[in-house]
């Protein structure tokens, strides 16, 4: 299986000045210029594609419907591809799509340092980092036995992509290395049934030739 896993355009979570309302932003207008210049190019360098899914996040589903005029295949939209915090323990999405606002929203300590704490210390029922890693995880073993042999597209989250590579590196619950992605960066990993040897094959992380060195923006976060 070949795995290409997008980040979606610019989004106004994106933006310095956002105060995080709505919380399940879309695309900015530079979003929407990345994601068309991301599906003028990649038709040209990717020509088959077997399965397009989505995150069900607003900003990944804008970018998806802009990739879809390039392609003609069903968008499977998935739970488990939301970004970091934006889903309760069980892996659903939380009522409205979106985590309750509570005084102690924001925790004192970054996800990453406290792996097995909540994301949102107040909210009963919040994910950790560690339920991220376990619902990510969980979508790529689950389209690896479905598509073994395919080509598959996933637009989704920076975070997203980060606990990936956790997940194929066999990374422990404590990382030392943050994986950075720019909006609309492709990155392409490869399974590869070798017996006594690596199964996964890193071809390339954060590609944006799609880009030109414009429509980057200034917030990669």
């Amino acid at each position: 299986m070949q795995l290409y896993l997008i980040r979606h355009g610019q989004s106004f979570v994106n933006l310095e000045d956002w105060d995080g309302d709505p919380p399940d932003a879309g695309l900015t207008d530079l979003g929407q210029k990345q994601a068309t210049a991301l599906a003028h190019w990649l038709p040209e360098n990717l020509p088959q594609v077997d399965a397009l899914y989505t995150s069900t996040m607003q900003r990944a589903l804008e970018t998806t419907r802009i990739l879809t005029e390039a392609y003609s295949l069903e968008v499977r939209e998935d739970d488990r591809l939301r970004e970091l915090g934006n889903n309760r323990a069980d892996h659903t999405p939380w009522p409205g799509g979106f985590a309750p606002r509570v005084d102690d929203y924001a925790a004192d300590y970054w996800s990453s340092e406290r792996p097995y704490a909540r994301i949102i210390p107040a909210a009963e029922g919040s994910e950790s980092f560690m339920h991220f890693r376990t619902r990510v995880g969980d979508f790529i073993e689950e389209v690896l036995q479905r598509h073994r042999d395919q080509i598959v597209v996933a637009v989704c989250h920076g975070g997203v992509i980060g606990v990936t590579f956790d997940h194929v590196f066999n990374v422990g619950p404590w990382r030392r290395c943050e994986i950075w992605t720019y909006n609309t960066g492709v990155t392409c990993i490869e399974y590869v049934d070798h017996p006594n040897r690596e199964v996964w094959r890193l071809h390339y992380h954060n590609r944006i030739d799609h880009l030109h060195g414009q429509f980057t923006g200034d917030n990669l976060a």
